[in-house]
């Protein structure tokens, strides 16, 4: 009885610690992308929510360069919804906000930077209070 129960321990030992089989591997990577995506999609709505709150003029291109840096940080799918969000959010805003082109270029060059590494800091104003 002792050998079987040796036998069953050493089993489970040696199938937790073999290689995944590559389509288990993929639907693993799958769901961690999935989760940074979604983690990403936060990040930026907490950026969106603290803009609101500050009401801070001319901090806007900071907090887009923040949500995108936080997003980013997760992986490859954070990096992915902030480009997405950023994207479709530019693109709707320089319709209908008519702030023009030039605004629009220098909020995608903050989304941009954020989204690199690119400390969010660079954008920050002066006088915005530190809470943000």
């Amino acid at each position: 009885m002792r050998v079987w129960v040796c036998i069953a321990l050493l089993s489970i030992v040696l199938c937790a610690s073999a290689d995944r089989p590559a389509p288990i591997q993929a639907l693993i990577r799958a769901g961690h992308f999935v989760r940074d995506a979604a983690g990403g999609a936060r990040d930026m709505f907490r950026a969106y929510q603290d803009m609101r709150e500050a009401n801070y003029k001319g901090a806007d291109k900071y907090f887009h360069a923040r949500g995108n840096y936080d997003a980013a940080r997760r992986g490859p799918g954070g990096a992915w919804a902030a480009k997405v969000i950023s994207d479709a959010r530019e693109n709707w805003q320089s319709r209908v906000s008519g702030r023009g082109h030039e605004d629009t270029r220098a909020d995608q060059e903050a989304n941009a930077w954020g989204r690199r590494g690119g400390d969010p800091n660079r954008y920050r104003p002066a006088g915005l209070p530190r809470k943000y």
